[in-house]
């Protein structure tokens, strides 16, 4: 995807973050990668774009859905990673601005898929 806007990944764990870089980088897609709520913030304050937010909701705190309601207030698009499908967790990810819940392991084609319609909508 060339000259595609920069894909904010989110998630407390360097491997999945160093794992999701490298496919979306694979596919030509830029990434910006977060461990901390600091560093998610810092990426928000920043005035670099950012075509769609990947979210890993798993070992942050409920601060997090803050964080999500700042990226909805921007328009950008989010979508929330989960370790978990859980009915609540759908209705809290998509009341704070999430397109759409995707349950790890991930797809990488459906996600990829997503994430190209995302971006393509903007």
């Amino acid at each position: 995807m060339p000259d595609s806007p920069v894909i904010l990944a989110v998630a407390r764990s360097p491997r999945n973050l160093e794992l999701l870089a490298q496919f979306l980088g694979s596919e030509g897609i830029a990434t910006r990668c977060v461990a901390t709520i600091e560093e998610f913030d810092a990426a928000l304050d920043e005035s670099a774009p950012v075509g769609l937010a990947l979210v890993d909701i798993g070992g942050f705190d409920r601060s997090i859905w803050e964080r999500c309601e700042r990226l909805r207030d921007r328009d950008i698009p989010l979508l929330v990673l989960s370790p978990r499908r859980s009915a609540a967790l759908q209705q809290e990810s998509l009341a704070h601005g999430a397109r759409g819940v995707l349950v790890k392991p991930l797809a990488t084609r459906e996600l990829l898929g997503l994430i190209r319609n995302l971006i393509n909508e903007a």
